[in-house]
């Protein structure tokens, strides 16, 4: 399996750019009050750009080398990832005040932000990790 690494990185990769910004793109549609931005076809998309995004996560977790667990930047990104799960389902559907659902659209999108900066470094800083650090 390890023959297929590059190919499953660029569909994980492909996976998180498309899932970033569909999330983006609803959230601001929900805040703006467009309500196609919760239509089944998108809602619909987004699971199955997810599905694609966590089974290849899952893919290239097998392939890492034990040793890379000793870190812990791919235990914070996983901890990040369900705050950003839970604060995009605030944002999107859950929040009860338009002024939280767009405290949790910003704060869901900065922690994708932290997050894309945390698998560049492959440090748990992620963007706040100096340059001798990287």
């Amino acid at each position: 399996m390890l023959d297929f690494y590059p190919q499953i990185l660029a569909a994980h990769i492909g996976a998180v750019v498309l899932s970033g910004g569909l999330f983006a793109l609803r959230g601001a549609c929900v805040i703006g009050g467009l309500r196609w931005a919760m239509s089944a076809p998108l809602r619909y998309a987004s699971y199955a750009i997810d599905a694609v995004l966590l089974t290849a996560a899952l893919m290239l977790l097998t392939l890492l080398p034990a040793g890379l667990f000793a870190n812990r930047w791919l235990a914070t990104k996983i901890g990040l990832l369900v705050l950003y799960m839970v604060l995009g389902s605030l944002a999107l559907k859950r929040a009860r005040t338009p002024w939280v659902r767009v405290a949790c659209y910003g704060a869901a999108l900065v922690v994708f932000a932290q997050i894309v900066g945390i698998a560049l470094a492959h440090q748990p800083l992620g963007w706040f990790a100096t340059g001798a650090a990287r």
